[in-house]
């Protein structure tokens, strides 16, 4: 599954570490933007290690997941250089 994962944190600290997290998972597309191939396992996972981290205040953030379909990504697009991060990816063994 393909996510989108936003975030407006007001913690500098609290900040650095669900950017840091999220870069287990994903790929930094902007600043405070993830682009992210997970399963639905790992994808309460890293909700969870959200909440027990207490990285979120619910009064003051906004961390935002957009599920994007499997249909859909062939139709996403970026205006750079950088590769594109839902491209099938080939593994030798």
């Amino acid at each position: 599954m393909f996510y989108l994962v936003a975030y407006d944190i007001t913690n500098d600290k609290r900040r650095k570490k669900l950017s840091d997290l999220l870069e287990k998972y994903g790929t930094r597309v902007n600043y405070s933007v993830f682009e992210v191939e997970i399963n639905s396992t790992k994808l309460e996972h890293l909700v969870h290690e959200i909440e027990l981290q207490k990285l979120i205040n619910k009064k003051y953030d906004s961390l935002r997941f957009y599920h994007i379909c499997q249909n859909c990504t062939p139709k996403c697009f970026e205006l750079s250089n950088s590769p594109d991060p839902f491209a099938p990816k080939e593994f030798f063994i």
